[in-house]
Order: C-alpha cells, then sequence, then structure tokens
C-alpha cells in the first residue's frame, strides 16, 4: 500500500520556499506521492459549501490564496525527485483538451515520468462558470469527453478526435508522456456518474469518505463502496482486480462521535486505530491513502508529517 500526503498550495503556507520544503521532507520521509488539488476563483466567503466538510467550509484558512495546480505540479516536480505528483483532482473542464493534454504530458516529460492524473467534474457552480468554457450543466459529458480527447491525443502519433467540445485532426502534439499508454489516471468523486467514470476509464478510484451526500467514513460503508466499484467496473468490461483504491483522508486522529450508521468514523481516535484502519482498509482492497496535514504554520505541518513518519509509517 502507498502513503502521500496533501501539499499546501493555498493559505498562508502557499509561497515558494514552504512548498518546496515540504515537498522535499515528504519525499525524505518515504511518502511515495504528494497531491495538490485545483481551484482558480473562489467566493469570497469561508462557507462556499464545500461538500467535503459537515459545516461546509474549507480546511484550509484563508483558501482563496491558492497557487495553479498545472502550475506548481511542474514546480514541485523540479524541486523533487522521486516522489510521485498526484493531481487530487484536476478540475477536467476548467481547461480545454487539447490545451490540458499538452500541460499534462508536459508534467509528465519534465518530472520523468512522475505524474499521475487525478479527476473530477468539479462542483463549485460559479468557479467553473468562470473559469470555463462549457456549461456547468454539461461538465459531466464535458469531463467525460475531454478525456477521451486526451486520451487519443496521448496515444495516437497523429490524433484524430471529433466530439461535441474538442475537434482535432491534422495536428501534431508532441512530446507524448513518458508513461505508457499514458500516466495514470485517478477519478474521484463518489456519486454514480463519477463511479461509472471511474469504471470505464479510471486506473483507481479516489473517494474521499466525508462527502455528506456519499458518505464513505465507516469500514462498512467504504467496503460497500469498494464492492460496487468493482461491480460497475465489471459491468463495463474491465477486470475489477485491475482497479485500484485510492482513499483520500482530509483530517486524521481527531475524536469523534460514532458515524449515523453506529460505526467509529475511519481514522478518528488514537494511533492505534490509525495502524488499525490502515491495516483494515489494506486488507479489503484499498491500494494507496493520503492524508492531510495542512495548517496555518509551516513549522507545525512539518512537525506533523515527521510525527506521522515515527508513530505510523515506521509501524506498518
Amino acid at each position: 500500500m502507498e502513503i502521500g500526503f496533501n501539499l499546501p498550495i493555498s493559505g498562508p503556507m502557499a509561497t515558494a520556499e514552504t512548498m518546496a520544503n515540504i515537498a522535499q521532507l515528504g519525499e525524505s520521509l518515504g511518502f511515495s506521492y504528494l497531491t495538490l488539488t485545483d481551484h482558480i476563483a473562489l467566493p469570497d466567503t469561508s462557507t462556499p459549501g464545500y461538500p467535503y466538510s459537515t459545516t461546509g467550509e474549507f480546511y484550509t484558512p484563508d483558501p482563496g490564496n491558492r497557487v495553479e495546480q498545472l502550475t506548481t505540479a511542474a514546480w514541485v516536480a523540479a524541486k523533487t525527485s522521486k516522489i510521485r505528483i498526484v493531481l487530487a483532482v484536476m478540475v477536467v473542464p476548467h481547461r480545454p483538451a487539447v490545451l490540458a493534454s499538452k500541460q499534462l504530458s508536459t508534467i509528465d516529460v519534465l518530472s520523468g515520468g512522475r505524474l499521475v492524473v487525478g479527476i473530477g467534474a468539479g462542483w463549485l457552480q460559479v468557479e467553473l462558470e468562470a473559469v470555463g468554457t462549457t456549461p456547468f450543466a454539461e461538465r459531466g459529458a464535458v469531463t467525460d469527453e475531454f478525456m477521451d480527447a486526451m486520451r487519443a491525443i496521448w496515444t495516437q502519433p497523429r490524433p484524430v478526435f471529433h466530439g461535441k467540445y474538442t475537434h482535432i485532426e491534422g495536428l501534431l502534439t508532441d512530446p507524448k508522456p513518458i508513461q505508457k499508454p499514458h500516466p495514470p489516471i485517478w477519478v474521484g468523486g463518489e456519486s454514480g456518474p463519477s463511479m461509472r467514470r471511474a469504471a470505464r476509464i479510471g486506473d483507481a478510484w479516489y473517494p474521499i469518505g466525508t462527502n455528506n451526500a456519499h458518505l464513505l467514513d465507516t469500514l462498512p460503508r467504504l467496503t460497500a463502496g469498494i464492492a460496487k466499484i468493482r461491480a460497475m467496473t465489471a459491468a463495463a468490461g474491465r477486470d475489477p482486480a485491475k482497479m485500484g483504491i485510492v482513499y483520500r483522508v482530509k483530517r486524521h486522529g481527531m475524536p469523534a462521535p460514532l458515524a449515523s450508521d453506529g460505526n467509529r468514523k475511519l481514522f478518528t481516535g488514537t494511533v492505534a486505530n490509525t495502524i488499525e484502519d490502515i491495516a483494515a482498509l489494506k486488507e479489503i482492497g484499498v491500494t494507496g491513502i493520503d492524508f492531510d496535514f495542512e495548517g496555518k504554520e509551516a513549522e507545525k505541518s512539518a512537525a506533523d508529517m515527521k510525527k506521522f513518519h515515527n508513530e505510523v509509517l515506521s509501524r506498518i
């Protein structure tokens, strides 16, 4: 099982020095990958309806102060040498498919093949309407088509693709990604359409457990979710055994009441509970877990990562 961490790219920690230091620290501590989030424009409010917290607030202080995801991924790649760089997730409708395919293949080439393309359709309507060139209501269809177009561009010597939103023919788009046939695609999201997308094109399903509309916050709920994605993958004509499962943890080690199904919420409680949960998730087929150490102070985040390494990573 791989263990990753979320690199802070927003709030007071979104500085060149801090991001480089945290990325290099994670690499030295033996984390397998780091993750980068994707927002371009946020409302000027502390509660914009974030779907992954109980209050609707972002966990990160000052979330509107945020560097752009793909630019930062390329920059972090230059500051590290071996840790994988995961987009967690890239909001696909933010960027036209032909442009995004070039940006992503460039990052893969410049990083020496360390990119993982986590994807999602997006949830914040005002942001997508400000940034995107396609309708918010069509974001699912846009995401599906853009990903099909990108995969064609990455794998065809002279790509041809004609869809509703994307057309390319007779143009060269090299370099191709180093990873073949293309960088791994981790499909985020817990809803039916997101899971169908993962079943159709994903190398891994990449859920967050705390989506209030689709909770996967306890072992029984996550076990059921994994059974569902495997059945959907088989129905899509693909081998469910080859579908990775990567679980994104927004907060860990916090005291919490029992979940609404009567079970302890995953990754709440003691260090022993965290180690127990990692083992349990590995047993049900989870292939990766990433944790969040964001906050207001770089020194505290670094200390928390070192503590996690000593208390958890070194014992699993």
